[in-house]
């Protein structure tokens, strides 16, 4: 096992030089560009999966956050990420220096809006985290999120013209409700009270792409409840994450809709990898899955609340994936072609250069006149 650790670390080390070419289409697209800070809106053309439609702020003017604090969320000031998250108009946020900004109440986004941490080392934390509740087309990119605690019953400001309660927050990462063409692309998560990244209540047309998360339980859950079935119309896409130390379960845990787990990198898990529930589809797709010593805790999957006679009709598949150190992952339903249509938002790379494709996963250290 330290053999396989060893190599793959040395992997990481010797293909860290490698900015583009890598075959990471999202990557590919816009790293290679050093005048990335003038053409910073051109990452909105980049997308991949069921997610690749989230404008974000594109089209829109630049807002520069100057102000790390977050005093008064129902009534906060110009120059704070959160007086520009709320605003009605399309804005790609950016930050003028490196800031904590730890939040008093939940980030609660409008619609149209980038947050790109890209130049500086931003670190979200404290009550929420980030709320991306009925809206659309949000782009989140850059930013370190963790440590976020569970707060709420209080009110909060969610546009210009409005400031209503809410009650109390999960402690999420990144909540996901109701919404649609969301982005989340090369972010560093860990350590949240709940989820890293849930989506829930009827959200899709997701991507959740090149993030390295660590040192969590229940990493992302993607589908509200068994009964919800309004989510059985999500579709995700989770592609080009590095699932690093410390993470436990749900990588992702799934309900209901199509999901697409594509070219990601899972070198350590406590329970599981990929589970769910309610009879969802799951196609994992050239993914490289390096499973712990235990013996007990090989297997990739974990079909949840449900006895084996139900759940052998879910379709799960596995297709091109690398299966390192005794992991394996159990398959499940007939497959229409169809079904896994449904669940297919990209072309997958093999999996043997997932190495190469996941070596920038997390936050980017961006300098201006160079690429990232």
């Amino acid at each position: 096992m330290r053999d396989i650790f060893r190599k793959l670390n040395a992997s990481r080390r010797n293909l860290g030089y490698l900015s583009c070419g890598t075959g990471n289409p999202i990557d590919d697209c816009w790293r290679c560009d050093s005048d990335w800070t003038n053409n910073r809106q051109r990452l909105a053309d980049c997308a991949i999966g069921f997610g690749r439609r989230a404008t974000g702020g594109r089209g829109g003017r630049v807002y520069v956050v100057t102000d790390s604090s977050d005093d008064n969320p129902a009534n906060p000031r110009p120059g704070t990420l959160r007086y520009a998250v709320i605003q009605h108009e399309p804005l790609w946020i950016i930050f003028k220096h490196d800031m904590v900004i730890a939040l008093k109440q939940q980030l609660v986004m409008n619609s149209y809006k980038t947050i790109d941490g890209r130049g500086a080392s931003v670190h979200i934390t404290g009550g929420g985290c980030i709320t991306i509740h009925d809206v659309n087309n949000i782009i989140i990119h850059g930013i370190h999120i963790h440590d976020c605690k569970p707060v709420g019953n209080a009110m909060i400001r969610d546009s210009p013209n409005h400031v209503g309660h809410w009650g109390m927050s999960d402690g999420d990462g990144i909540t996901i409700r109701g919404s649609k063409h969301i982005w989340v692309d090369h972010c560093s998560l860990a350590n949240c009270y709940d989820g890293l990244v849930d989506a829930t209540l009827a959200s899709t047309s997701i991507t959740i792409s090149n993030n390295y998360m660590t040192h969590h339980n229940k990493v992302m859950l993607l589908g509200h409840s068994d009964s919800y079935v309004q989510d059985k119309e999500m579709q995700v896409t989770v592609a080009f994450n590095h699932f690093g130390e410390g993470l436990v379960q749900r990588m992702p845990r799934c309900r209901h809709g199509y999901f697409h787990v594509v070219n990601n990198d899972y070198t350590h898990w406590e329970m599981y990898a990929v589970g769910g529930s309610a009879s969802p589809t799951i196609y994992s797709e050239g993914n490289r899955f390096l499973a712990p010593n235990d013996s007990n805790k090989k297997e990739v999957t974990k079909h949840e609340d449900a006895s084996e006679s139900e759940w052998m009709h879910w379709n799960w598949k596995s297709e091109g994936d690398l299966m390192l150190n005794g992991a394996y992952f159990r398959q499940s339903g007939a497959g229409a072609v169809s079904t896994y249509a449904r669940a297919s938002s990209l072309s997958a790379r093999p999996s043997h250069l997932v190495g190469s494709m996941t070596v920038g996963a997390g936050v980017l250290d961006c300098k201006k006149g160079s690429r990232c």
